[in-house]
């Protein structure tokens, strides 16, 4: 029997996976999203194979990060690494997520930086690194050490050439975080093919932060997330799973 808390686990992951597939994250059966459990040590992650709009509960496969060979699952993503190196970085991660947002993406691709043009941007009032050391895959411990690093105490890492990684307190913040980093490059992207640009100040951004991205908030746009999921065609109940 699957214990309620490891089934809620897993039917949060599965989520979080059609919401991003929603925002723009579907990328052929790339892209990952995890969370980790209450025991602290065992993480919950998208098995390769199903694309991000495709994915069930079932699709969810856990890793026990006390076990050096758990990577060698074969039904575990390539860049598994970045997931498990940021957990054992982080004591204040439960969710992280991996990508390839066409917007985000991009800019990575680009000696620029992301602006304090929206009150999107004002999430990352801390910053927005980037990883500069390859643009190829992470496939082992150390690539995925390397990338922790870079992330540091941020939310979000860009991947030079490559995607973004984010990291999250919990997964409800991951996929807001993620969701907010692409809608914040598209916005400026769009901004860019208007005009001079008109951004605000730092001392704003840190203003901002705060107000706009409250723990309060997070239930009712989970909520509204999934609602979203369940009227997107070929959706439907999805697997009639809690939220």
């Amino acid at each position: 029997m699957i214990s309620a808390t490891v089934s809620r686990v897993r039917e949060q992951v599965a989520w979080a996976c059609r919401i991003l597939a929603l925002e723009g994250y579907t990328d052929l059966t790339l892209g990952h999203a995890s969370a980790r459990a209450d025991d602290s040590y065992t993480i919950y992650i998208k098995r390769k194979g199903p694309g991000l709009d495709e994915v069930c509960p079932d699709d969810i496969v856990a890793v026990d990060l006390r076990d050096p060979d758990g990577l060698s699952a074969s039904d575990l993503h390539l860049e598994t690494a970045m997931h498990t190196e940021v957990y054992r970085a982080r004591a204040d991660v439960g969710g992280v997520i991996h990508g390839h947002p066409p917007f985000a993406t991009a800019l990575g691709a680009t000696g620029a930086g992301l602006e304090f043009l929206t009150h999107d941007a004002a999430l990352f009032a801390d910053g927005l690194p980037v990883f500069d050391e390859t643009p190829s895959l992470i496939l082992d411990v150390v690539g995925g050490r390397a990338v922790a690093n870079a992330l540091g105490g941020h939310r979000a890492l860009l991947l030079r050439n490559h995607g973004a990684l984010i990291a999250g307190r919990d997964l409800r913040w991951a996929v807001l975080t993620a969701v907010t980093l692409e809608r914040a490059i598209r916005l400026q992207t769009i901004a860019v093919s208007l005009g001079s640009l008109r951004g605000f100040s730092q001392t704003w951004a840190d203003r901002i932060l705060p107000v706009k991205y409250q723990e309060a908030f997070l239930d009712e746009y989970w909520s509204a997330w999934i609602r979203r999921v369940r009227r997107s065609p070929g959706q439907g109940e999805l697997w009639g799973g809690a939220q």
